[in-house]
């Protein structure tokens, strides 16, 4: 019988990961925060589920450093929805946060092939 395994996601590869993250799902085009949250779910198969906790001071940072924009708006027979659009210097910062991401990922795969290369049982070789 296999151990089940926790799908989950650390808070410190959450944290990580966060700003280029928010800032992709705000490159698709303007949102909300509840649907934000609902496309990070979406995105990670149910592994990374964030609150409001964590998703609105990000928001408002992203906002201080000129990342994003927002607004409020009233959809008829709606309620009062704050919506984010991500920014020109948002976007440059979603390339440079993708480019330096795109290095991590790179080097986890080549030491993640050294790992299992480590591990790989010795195969007899038959001289013949």
């Amino acid at each position: 019988m296999q151990a089940e395994t926790d799908s989950r996601i650390g808070k410190d590869l959450v944290a990580a990961s966060a700003m280029p993250l928010v800032l992709a799902i705000l490159n698709e085009g303007e949102t909300y925060g509840y649907a934000i949250l609902k496309r990070i779910q979406e995105l990670s198969g149910g592994a990374m589920e964030w609150t409001d906790g964590m998703l609105y001071p990000l928001l408002h940072r992203l906002d201080r450093l000129g990342f994003v924009e927002a607004r409020w708006d009233s959809p008829e027979n709606g309620r009062k929805r704050r919506y984010y659009r991500i920014t020109p210097a948002g976007s440059d910062a979603l390339q440079e946060q993708r480019r330096q991401w795109d290095v991590v990922a790179g080097t986890l795969r080549n030491a993640w092939r050294s790992f299992e290369a480590a591990m790989a049982p010795m195969t007899p070789v038959v001289v013949g």
